[in-house]
Formats: C-alpha cells, structure tokens, sequence
C-alpha cells in the first residue's frame, strides 16, 4: 500500500509501482516507463518525464517526491582526485570521491550519513550516524561522478567502490537495492564484478551476503589479525571477534565462491611487525583471499603514524611468501582529505 504522504518514489518497487498506476486507471506498461526514467535517464523531477502525460505526471507529483542528491562542492587533489560533497533533500551531507587512473575510473560511494562504528583511525568514525541513505541517494553518487568523470577526464566510470562514510552492511537492505539497480539493465547496467563492499567486519551480515549468493566482491577492513590489537582500534570487534569472522567468511565463500579482500592498513610501530604478519597469514588461510596493504592517512583526531617504508616493503614481502596475493595501495587525494579514512563533515 502507499502511506498517504509523499515519498520518494524511488523507495517503493516495482511492483508497487505498478499496482498504484494500475489503481490510478493507467496501462501496467506505464510502471516500465517511470521506472526507466527514474533509473536508466536518472531523472530529477517528475517534469523531465516527457513521454508521459501531463495529467499522469500530475498524479505522480501529488502522490510522490523525488529526492535527489545534489553536488554542493568538489575538491581537486594534486593527484587528480576528486573529492565531492552531496547534499541530500533534509539537508544533511556526504562525501564521494573520484579517484581516477590509467586502468579505471573508481567512484567511493558513502552508504550513511556519518557512522556508528567510532573505528579510532577513521574521521568518520567521530562523527554521529544520522541516519542510513536511501538507496536513490546512494545511486544518485554514482550518477554524479559518472558524470563528473566523463567531463573532466573523458572516461565513464568503470568501478564502484562502497567505501565512503558509513557502514554498507549496517544498511543492508538498501545497499543491495542500490547495487540492483546500478547493475540492473533497466539502471547503469554495470558487472557486479566491477562494485566492491567493505565493511568493519559484521559476522552475521557477511553469512547474510552468502545466503543471498551476491555477485560483487567482498573486502573485510580487517588491520589486525590479533583480537587485543583489532579491539582497539576497531571496537567492532569486541561482538564480532575474529574466530566469528573467519567462520562467517568460510560461509560466504561456501555459498558464493567468491574470494574476499582483506584491507590493512599498516600502522608505525603497531601492527607492522613481522608477527603481525605472520598472524595475519594465518588468517588468510581460511579462505581464497589477496591482501591491499594501505598506507595510513593522518587525520586531526588521531595520533598514529604510517608505517616506514622498509617495514611496509618486508611486511608485503612475508605474505607474498606465504603464497598470498599482496598489493601495496598508495594513497590518493591525501591534500585533500580524500584519502582513504579521512572523509568526514566539517562542522560550521
């Protein structure tokens, strides 16, 4: 049924889409019509919807919003990065970035409005969640730096990472309908391969990813394969330990066969022994996995340090020993506070 009050259309299915033009008196086709304009032609506004006419477009806007997320602001790194600020219908704001490269045009999309999670490394981990985007809101990012991509560097955007503000799988539900609607051919008609979920670390949402056979890929923020040290830095582990995780991943790939990612970064003098490493090779094997070892972003809040160059280079060095698949990942947008762990909203 459809509450009384508007809302945006693009939080209601299909199917109730349908079922509410077919009560209005309008041909069911009419249903593929709005939902092609909303998700294929990203429209903005009811108005746009030039093939429908006038008096359905009214019904449509006495009965329904659209809420768009709007480009407030960009920033451009040195390096060519491009970190943008969203605003979304109540006010509230997000940051995405374009990162750009010689083999792919990556967007980094947030999932929330700040985060609960209070990870001591992360910005966004120090500030409030506010609420969960919708999944247009979370669409309408990716349309922006697509298009910001195309503009500026010529090139649309190949990948899409889930790795902004916010948890994506404390968002669970609308984060997969985001992505159904980015891979859908109705929508961006983008691989699933080419889309990529990082999370905290949330065991029974990873065996939900499993259950629900998902087709993108998986990275698990992980930073430490030892619970004393990942518990302070990360309190997410204290409900979510790693022998949790390890079984929670064992499921997921049982179900989907997909390997996972593991993102560490590599902090000076923390968990860059070659202990850690050793530990952190244990944990690889339980399932197919590559490691990205991640260079520390500094951010006001926090007082630790990257890992030295030579520490990195031997810790890279051991797992790559170890038969795992290791790439060290250079920072992009640091000038700009882009970089990976430093988006957060300024308070005015």
């Amino acid at each position: 049924m459809i509450a009384a009050k508007k809302i945006d259309i693009r939080n209601i299915t299909f199917d109730e889409l349908q079922q509410y033009l077919l009560g209005k008196g309008e041909l069911a086709f009419r249903a593929k019509q709005v939902s092609n304009w909303l998700w294929n032609k990203s429209a903005r506004s009811f108005d746009e919807m030039n093939n429908l006419s006038k008096s359905l477009r009214e019904k449509l806007k006495d009965n329904f919003n659209i809420h768009p997320a709007t480009l407030d602001q960009s920033q451009y790194s040195a390096d060519k990065t491009i970190k943008n600020t969203f605003r979304l219908y109540d006010g509230n704001i997000i940051e995405g970035v374009l990162i750009p490269a010689d083999e792919r045009m990556t967007a980094c999309v947030s999932s929330q409005v700040g985060c609960s999670l209070t990870c001591k490394f992360c910005a966004t981990g120090y500030m409030d969640r506010k609420r969960n985007l919708d999944p247009g809101e979370i669409y309408d990012q990716v349309v922006l730096i697509d298009q910001q991509s195309r503009e500026r560097y010529g090139q649309p955007l190949s990948n899409i990472v889930y790795m902004g503000m916010g948890e994506p799988l404390l968002n669970y539900a609308n984060v997969i309908q985001s992505i159904d609607y980015i891979t859908s051919e109705q929508g961006l008609n983008m691989a699933a391969k080419r889309i990529t979920v990082s999370t905290a670390g949330i065991a029974k949402m990873i065996k939900k990813l499993g259950d629900d056979k998902v087709k993108f890929n998986l990275a698990l923020s992980l930073h430490a394969a030892n619970d004393q040290k990942r518990n302070e830095i990360m309190p997410i582990n204290e409900q979510n330990s790693l022998k949790a995780l390890s079984e929670a991943l064992k499921y997921y790939f049982a179900k989907t066969k997909n390997p996972v990612t593991y993102e560490y970064i590599i902090f000076n003098d923390f968990n860059d022994q070659l202990q850690d490493a050793a530990e952190l090779a244990r944990f690889c094997k339980h399932i197919p996995c590559k490691v990205n070892i991640i260079e520390y972003n500094p951010i006001s809040f926090a007082s630790f340090e990257n890992a030295r160059e030579d520490k990195t280079e031997a810790f890279a060095s051991y797992l790559l020993k170890q038969g795992i698949r290791t790439n060290i990942r250079r920072s992009r947008g640091k000038d700009i506070d882009a970089a990976c762990g430093q988006l957060a909203i300024k308070e005015n």
